[in-house]
């Protein structure tokens, strides 16, 4: 008696033939990539290549002028940013976007949403456990944090959302080696707890240790996707679409 295959698991979040536009420059020129359950996929490219836009069209904060943004296979492009939020996606901007005048128990309140059946729960005690610094500060106002304690505020405000998936732009920028490294490491929790990530980072190495994937974007397409071990095995990628 034969048995009939099991089909693969469809990807999570699907994005294809993406276009936007700023003004009248053509940004994104038909992005595609996917994003498997449970993944870290990085977005690597030269400063312009089109890698924030793509987190901003994904979010809704750049309206798409063409493509599909497919979460489990709803098309969430050209939504406002507050469903897709409420959709599943959480996005980490690279400007730490906090409330300043709010404590950081209150930044964390404001990030809470209702609990999804099939994403992680977080709770702000854990947030705890990923930066005691934020405990310590826990009454101080967002605005009198360091760069570094803001951006751990605002990876933990997005996580509180309970998403499926979380796009994270540039987070170790400016950061001291010391708090690049607890940011890695959360990045890996948060995947290792079940939520995918889109990663932008230059930092090269951190993207290659920490990520399950890669899409090497240039002139508003990707160049390239693949693994970081076959990313990095072909080194004129590197040099025609990284080097500087």
């Amino acid at each position: 008696m034969s048995t009939a295959a099991t089909p693969a698991q469809a990807p999570l979040l699907q994005v294809r033939d993406l276009h936007a536009h700023y003004g009248k420059s053509h940004i994104l020129q038909g992005v595609n990539f996917e994003v498997g359950h449970n993944a870290v996929i990085s977005l690597l490219g030269r400063n312009g290549s089109g890698r924030s836009t793509t987190a901003r069209a994904i979010m809704g904060l750049v309206p798409p002028t063409g493509g599909q943004v497919l979460l489990d296979g709803r098309d969430l492009a050209g939504q406002r940013p507050f469903a897709v939020s409420r959709a599943g996606i959480a996005f980490v901007p690279e400007e730490r976007e906090v409330f300043a005048n709010l404590s950081v128990d209150e930044n964390l309140q404001m990030g809470m949403q209702r609990a999804r059946n099939d994403a992680p729960q977080w709770t702000v005690e854990q947030m705890f456990d990923f930066f005691p610094r934020l405990k310590e500060r826990r009454n101080t106002r967002a605005g009198n944090l360091s760069g570094g304690e803001q951006q751990m505020l605002t990876i933990c405000r997005s996580l509180l959302g309970n998403p499926r998936l979380i796009l994270i732009d540039e987070p170790t920028e400016g950061l001291a080696p010391k708090i690049v490294t607890v940011v890695g490491e959360t990045i890996q929790e948060i995947h290792r707890r079940g939520v995918s990530v889109i990663l932008i980072e230059q930092k090269l190495t951190i993207a290659m240790k920490i990520s399950t994937g890669v899409c090497l974007l240039g002139h508003g397409q990707i160049v390239f996707s693949g693994t970081p071990d076959e990313l990095g095995e072909n080194p004129q990628l590197l040099k025609d679409w990284l080097a500087v």
